[in-house]
């Protein structure tokens, strides 16, 4: 059995024990799609592993759909792309003599609203929240909803007296570094050499910060609840991070310590340059490559969030990470004959956003951008490279795969519990799948936990350039702008960890994050402020939302209306590319 099948065979087991197992969402008559049965489950499950080209949802192996004609021969299918989600669902309407059409509807309230077609003699999509019940039927001449829905140029399109959303295909914005570096991948046959050399000569430290240490300077207030970075000494340094503190200023921060936010509770930040962490922890042997002069003086900022105040979601950008092959496997490790290594190289008739919708965006805490394009989200060179067509980077949003979750990958990911995880994805794991609402991978981890001790440890692949596919110099003579993220537990409770290098290596970031007693830690995107973009929000008094950003430049990516309010990224435009959001609990009833 080749190692694809192998992989294949592996994945449809565990999704099929999954699914057998798992127990189908509670319903009352009429208030949920009806559960496929176990035997469907396996049909459906074993087609959207067979090595074929098929649609992105013919990939949903837990998919459940719903059929209802009404008496003017219009069938009405609703499909919940994963009924244990709950966030997604496909609507198509064929009319008699016309072309069929398919929406992509959201479901903004997944926890406590059922959506399902009702058993009525005229079809209609009924939605159950508690005792209450609303029936909208949104694709009839008397209600064009979806139509005019359609019509309306909205990412977010609001329908069945805002129950539901019509997920719109839109444009996401880019950046002019974006667009030339897409355009020359694109339409240049040696595009991405002349990228990488753009990369390597003139971008090559162009974000690098390197705060003054001040001597005598006051630290401010610290907060005591993460503790401290593991350093050999913690002077005062200044900073260029524009956050608001407790007690304390950005320009006057202790390195390793940790500062509350002004205004955003359960946030905290945190800044060093990692020379001057602990040599205990820099003079390990064979862990990680020397860090050189540059990067050992290169500022690093941290945002710590407490996860008990807030739920996490991802989203996929308008364009990226895309869905059809990267250019990097090749041989063995790619699958000529299909369009994509999933079987398809196209969302459709799902609609990518690159922002949130309206209801999250009332509770909004933090956005930070997600992990690399496809084109970089496989795997060149070393074992990876040769089989699992290359180990493209798999991402989940609402439940819904987009890009299947390979093992052996750094995986951020969130239950449907509200659960947050950080580990490397092995195949038992796709047991979780049914539990998954979301997850994004990125490359092989940087920190991992040590099973016989719990202590985070180094990867193994974090020296090895091709083999961990870096996108940069293992040995240092390349360093760039990073962005990586981590979890951590502290007095009891659950931390993820922003953490924002302006240049360093691989090496650099796994000496930090084990200075801060990180569990495990991972990749995320690099080389461009956009490509690291992260901001906090906090409620204006007159109801609008106040954007602060990491650091300054960052600001310079969001829009503005014609009055000069800031339109944040991410919130009050699509973007094209992926980002994880941050939202604050609501309390409980």
């Amino acid at each position: 059995m080749t190692a694809y099948f192998q992989t294949a065979a592996q994945t449809f087991r565990a999704l099929a024990c999954a699914a057998a197992m798992a127990v189908p969402p509670t319903a009352v008559t009429g208030q949920t799609i009806p559960h496929p049965g176990a035997v469907r489950l396996a049909i459906q499950n074993a087609d959207a592993q067979a090595p074929r080209a098929k649609s992105v949802v013919e990939l949903q192996g837990l998919r459940a759909s719903q059929t209802a004609l009404s008496r003017d021969g219009t069938r009405v299918r609703l499909t919940s792309l994963n009924p244990y989600a709950n966030g997604w669902f496909l609507l198509e309407i064929d009319r008699p003599g016309q072309r069929s059409e398919a929406y992509h509807l959201e479901n903004p309230d997944p926890l406590t609203r059922d959506v399902a077609l009702s058993d009525d003699p005229v079809p209609a999509i009924l939605l159950t929240e508690g005792q209450t019940r609303i029936k909208c039927r949104p694709w009839t001449v008397a209600t064009p909803e979806l139509s005019d829905a359609r019509t309306s140029g909205l990412p977010f399109a609001p329908i069945c007296d805002g129950q539901l959303y019509l997920r719109n295909p839109v444009s996401g914005a880019r950046t002019n570094l974006e667009r030339t570096a897409e355009f020359l991948r694109d339409n240049v046959w040696f595009g991405e050499s002349l990228v990488g050399f753009v990369k390597d000569t003139l971008y090559k430290d162009r974000y690098l910060a390197s705060g003054e240490v001040l001597a005598g300077a006051d630290p401010g207030e610290v907060n005591r609840m993460l503790g401290r970075a593991d350093l050999r000494d913690f002077p005062v340094m200044y900073t260029t991070m524009t956050f608001s503190l407790v007690g304390a200023t950005p320009e006057r921060m202790e390195m390793g310590a940790w500062y509350a936010v002004r205004g955003a509770p359960g946030i905290y930040a945190s800044a060093l340059q990692p020379r001057m962490i602990s040599p205990e922890i820099l003079g390990r042997r064979g862990e990680t490559n020397a860090l050189d002069g540059v990067e050992s003086r290169a500022d690093v900022y941290l945002v710590a969030f407490d996860m008990t105040n807030f739920d996490i979601g991802y989203e996929t950008g308008t364009e990226h990470p895309r869905l059809e092959w990267s250019s990097r496997p090749s041989g063995a490790g790619r699958s000529w004959t299909l369009p994509g290594p999933d079987g398809f190289d196209t969302a459709r008739p799902l609609a990518t956003m690159g922002m949130v919708n309206p209801q999250e965006a009332r509770r909004i805490a933090a956005t930070f951008t997600g992990g690399f394009k496809r084109d970089h989200g496989a795997f060149r060179f070393g074992p990876m490279a040769g089989f699992n067509n290359g180990h493209h980077y798999g991402f989940v949003v609402q439940g819904t795969v987009l890009s299947s979750l390979q093992p052996g990958l750094s995986t951020l990911f969130v239950l449907d519990d509200g659960t947050v995880g950080m580990k490397t994805w092995t195949e038992a794991d796709n047991a979780l799948l049914p539990q998954i609402r979301f997850a994004r991978q990125n490359g092989v981890p940087i920190i991992e936990r040590d099973p016989a001790t719990g202590n985070g440890v180094v990867g193994p692949l974090v020296r090895q350039w091709g083999a961990g596919n870096w996108s940069g110099s293992a040995n240092a003579d390349l360093r760039t702008l990073r962005a990586g993220a981590c979890m951590k537990t502290a007095a009891g409770r659950q931390f993820l960890i922003y953490g924002w290098f302006s240049t360093a290596t691989p090496s650099a970031m796994a000496r930090t994050f084990q200075a801060y007693g990180c569990d495990y830690a991972m990749l995320l995107d690099m080389n461009a402020i956009e490509h690291t973009y992260m901001a906090l929000y906090t409620p204006e008094k007159g109801g609008g939302i106040d954007a602060r950003h990491l650091v300054a430049g960052m600001s310079r990516i969001d829009e503005k209306s014609r009055d000069g309010h800031v339109i944040p990224r991410f919130i009050g435009f699509p973007d094209n590319r992926d980002f994880f959001y941050l939202m604050r609990k609501e309390p409980l009833p």
